[in-house]
Parts: structure tokens; C-alpha cells; sequence
């Protein structure tokens, strides 16, 4: 294994960019980004989606990026070395929590997919009308049948973190990633022959600019920051086993750009099949569980696609929660001298009980609530409205006024090896437009714009 002052480091800028676009590539890029496009208008919100990409996002993961390689530690780590005295690193804790939060409840629909896979394997899915599926999904989800997938997909988790950084995560993202590309590119592929194809691309890459209101650019502002898993510490976890040969500018566009990429062939696989047979694109969360299966059922080969497609599900969801419990991992291993064995399973452990909680919260837990939320809501709420609004704020605010402008650009510029000609702008960015911009994802999060 690698090492870089005893510490882990990433094998290859192909398992850099790999283990990168892999934590931000997930459930939101390939569930959530479509029915998000569907109820905001398509073309128009894809625009929108696209330009906060590379205006907030590509700023957001510089800064997370430099602030990881530059201290080769954890968030609480890295905040405490670039800010001795100054408290910061207690920022730290919110990303920790936001990451075993979002463990719990994304292990749930993470267990789902592999539920869905297995019984689309075996043909058990029946999708042949709206009410049967609905019904069918309600089968599936409730109950205590989420919690024996929510189990088994934790221990797949687990598994890859216990065999380390290289062994594990890098090795796994190497596979993971391209299997996952491949995946989508033959869902495109099939996309193209529905009769609805033309339709359907009409709605996503033809923007209608009269449709652009708040409430498009606010979602799509929310949609560019959270799908990349900015906030929660996961890019400078990562970042902090980067080489020092790795170019932090390049890399952070490379990363944003598969990671639209995937939202975008994710729309380019589900408007075709939407409009082939007469469905909204506004079908919201739904869109997924039981819109698409029923959709498949009309295929021939209905139960490959189907199949293949919730086995996609399942790799982003992997690759996304890989990169969420080494946040913990790193901080219990760095900060509180653990082994790393003994850190894996400490995370592991309280995934387990918040995502056992979580899956009983649509079944025997239903009724309990608090502030009219159940667990698997609560803990979406606190995780995705505050923790990460607030992580993403205070990363860009560091970055941009109190983190060493020297350390910063050394950082960016390979110590000065490669030219980095937008700084001036990135710094302008990361002082006052991106702290902005995430504030105004927070009030609307929490319903106050």
C-alpha cells in the first residue's frame, strides 16, 4: 500500500477521479435529479442545474480539496490544523453527524434496491397497472422486510471499509464506477429505440426560459449542491489521500463533469420511457420504485432491464456510502487513536442502529413521530436542510476569508508547478457568492424563502 507520512494514499489519478465522482455520484444524481427536472420543467431546470454546478459546486470542491491534501487529515482534523485556536474544527462534528444521519436512512432505500433487484431476478415483481404497483411497493418497504436488506447492505459497506483505502475503497471505486457507467450507457442505448425518445429528449434538452422562476432555481441551486456531496466532509476525507501529484483544479472539473453526466443520462434514460407510455415526468419520488418497474414490465425482457437498472441503483447507493463512513472512520481513527478496525466497525455499528431505526419507521415505528416527522424523515431533515447548508457555508467562508491565500494557491497550483489563472475569481467566489448562494439553500430548506 501506498503511504504518504504513514499515511494511505491513493494509487492512481484514475482512482483519484474514480473514488471522487463515486462519493458524489449516488441516489441523487440518478432518483432524485429526474423527478426534480420532471416537476421543474425539464430543460429549463437542466440549465440551471448545470450552471450552479460549475459555479458553486466546482468553487465548493476546490476548497474541500485543498483544505484535505493540504492537512492529510479529517474535517475535524483539517479545521483544527489550518485554524489552531480558533475553534473552527468543532464545524467538523456537523459533517460527522450529517454523514451517520444520512448513513441511516440511505442504507434503507439503499436495501430496497437490492430487494427490488432480487425479486426482479426471480420475476416476483408485478407492476401491471398503477394500483398493483403501488400496493407492491408498499410490500416491499414496509414491515420488517427493510430491515434485513438495510442489514445486508450495511455489511457489503462494511466489508469493502475494513479491507482500508487502497485494498478497499480505491479497488472497489475502480470496478464500481465503470461497471456503473456501462450500466447507464446500455439504458441510453435502449432509451433510444422507445417511441417516446423524441419526446422525451425534447423535454430535457429543450428549455423553455419562460418556465425559470425562484422555485426552478432554488431546486436546481439545491440539486447542483447535494449531489456532489458537498459539506459533509466526504471530498476532504478523500482529498486528504490524493498524491501530491494530483491537480486539485483539474480534478474538481473532471468530477463535476461525470457527475452531471450521470444526472443527465439518468434523464436521458427516463423521459423516453416516460412519454413512450403516456406517464407525467412529474411523478416525483415515486418515479423510480414504481413508475419505472412498470414501465419495464411493458419491455421485452422486462425482468433484464429491470433487473440491471436497480442493480445501478444499488452501485451508486455503494459508492456514496463508502465515501460517507470514511468521514467517521478517519476522525475515530486520527482523533480518537483508534485502529482502523475498530473505527469501521464503531461506524458501522451506529449506521446500523440509526438505519434499523429508519426502515422500522415504515413499519412498526410508523406511529411515532417527532415534530411530526418519523425517523427516516427526521433524519433526512437535520441531515440534508441543516448539516450540510451550514458544512457548505462554513467550508466556503474558511476557504475564502481565514485559510492561508499562500497555503490555498500552493495547494491548487501543485506548489507551483501548474498555472491556476482563475484564483482571483475562485477566491471572489468562495468569499461572498458561494456563502450566499448556500444560504439561500438553506432558507428555502427550511421554508422560510
Amino acid at each position: 500500500m501506498s503511504e504518504n507520512n504513514n499515511r494511505a494514499v491513493f494509487n492512481s489519478k484514475f482512482a483519484a477521479i474514480a473514488t471522487t465522482v463515486g462519493s458524489a455520484v449516488g441516489l441523487g444524481n440518478i432518483w432524485r435529479f429526474p423527478y426534480e427536472a420532471g416537476v421543474h420543467g425539464g430543460g429549463a431546470f437542466m440549465i440551471c442545474y448545470m450552471a450552479f454546478v460549475f459555479l458553486i459546486g466546482v468553487p465548493v470542491l476546490c476548497a474541500e480539496y485543498s483544505m484535505g491534501r493540504a492537512t492529510r487529515s479529517n474535517i475535524f482534523g483539517a479545521y483544527r490544523k489550518l485554524a489552531p485556536g480558533k475553534r473552527f474544527y468543532y464545524s467538523g462534528y456537523l459533517g460527522i453527524l450529517a454523514s451517520l444521519l444520512i448513513l441511516s436512512f440511505y442504507s434503507v432505500v439503499a436495501g430496497w434496491t437490492i430487494e427490488y433487484c432480487i425479486a426482479s431476478v426471480s420475476g416476483q415483481l408485478d407492476f401491471s397497472n398503477s394500483e398493483i404497483g403501488h400496493y407492491q411497493f408498499m410490500i416491499l418497504t414496509t414491515g420488517w422486510r427493510p430491515v434485513v436488506w438495510t442489514i445486508i447492505f450495511l455489511a457489503i459497506n462494511t466489508y469493502i471499509l475494513l479491507r482500508g483505502v487502497t485494498k478497499g475503497i480505491e479497488r472497489a471505486s475502480n470496478i464500481l464506477m465503470p461497471l456503473l457507467f456501462i450500466l447507464l450507457i446500455a439504458f441510453c442505448i435502449n432509451s433510444f429505440t422507445l417511441s417516446g425518445c423524441r419526446e422525451g429528449l425534447t423535454f430535457l434538452f429543450s428549455p423553455d426560459f419562460s418556465k425559470i422562476n425562484s422555485s426552478v432555481l432554488l431546486g436546481a441551486l439545491g440539486q447542483a449542491f447535494f449531489s456532489m456531496s458537498l459539506g459533509l466532509g466526504c471530498m476532504m476525507t478523500y482529498a486528504s489521500y490524493f498524491t501530491k501529484e494530483t491537480r486539485l483544479g483539474r480534478t474538481a472539473l473532471i468530477t463535476s463533469i461525470l457527475d452531471s453526466m450521470v444526472a443527465i443520462l439518468a434523464g436521458v434514460i427516463i423521459f423516453p420511457a416516460v412519454f413512450s407510455f403516456g406517464i407525467s415526468p412529474e411523478a416525483g419520488p415515486t418515479l423510480v420504485f414504481e413508475v419505472l418497474p412498470y414501465i419495464f414490465t411493458q419491455l421485452p425482457g422486462g425482468n433484464i432491464w429491470s433487473t440491471l437498472f436497480f442493480l445501478l441503483l444499488f452501485l451508486a447507493s455503494l459508492t456514496s456510502t463508502v465515501s460517507m463512513s470514511e468521514i467517521s472512520i478517519a476522525f475515530f481513527c486520527e482523533e480518537k487513536k483508534m485502529t482502523r478496525k475498530k473505527a469501521t466497525m464503531l461506524s458501522a455499528a451506529i449506521s446500523l442502529i440509526g438505519g434499523l431505526i429508519c426502515a422500522l419507521s415504515f413499519g412498526p415505528l410508523s406511529d411515532f413521530t417527532i415534530f411530526g416527522l418519523t425517523f427516516f424523515n427526521l433524519f433526512d431533515y437535520l441531515s440534508s436542510n441543516i448539516c450540510l447548508p451550514l458544512g457548505g457555508m462554513i467550508c466556503s467562508f474558511f476557504t475564502g476569508w481565514l485559510m492561508d491565500r499562500k497555503l490555498l494557491k500552493k495547494e491548487l497550483t501543485n506548489n507551483g508547478r501548474y498555472a491556476f489563472r482563475i484564483f482571483p475569481v475562485l477566491i471572489f467566489f468562495l468569499k461572498w457568492i458561494c456563502p450566499a448562494a448556500i444560504f439561500l439553500i438553506f432558507l428555502n430548506s427550511i421554508g422560510i424563502i
